[in-house]
């Protein structure tokens, strides 16, 4: 009698994983964190200015509300992992060149 309601709990738990997995984005995350770690060392040794930093942080959260919508049919898709990838990939550009340009904080 046990072995059915066990076989059903260990199917429950393989369909919530493959879900689970389609919709995780670890390298994504883990590169939003970094970038905003990189964004307030720059803010704090005064390699960004005020408006630098904001439009900085306004492209994250742009990125994280791309990050959303994929998620939001439950399947991240191949094609919008490359897109996260290839905006996450631009904005580091940005987050470099914008710490390393001429402009400093008074």
């Amino acid at each position: 009698m046990k072995s059915p309601q066990l076989i059903a709990v260990a199917v429950s738990l393989l369909i919530a994983g493959s879900v689970l997995a389609q919709t995780n984005t670890p390298v994504a995350d883990q590169r939003q964190q970094n970038q905003k770690t990189r964004i307030q060392e720059g803010v704090k040794s005064g390699e960004l200015t005020k408006r630098e930093a904001v439009r900085l942080r306004t492209e994250q959260r742009a990125i994280k509300a791309e990050e959303r919508m994929a998620k939001a049919d439950g399947k991240v898709t191949m094609a919008e992992r490359a897109k996260l990838q290839h905006d996450q990939n631009k904005a580091s550009a940005d987050i470099y060149r914008q710490k390393h340009d001429a402009h400093k904080r008074k």
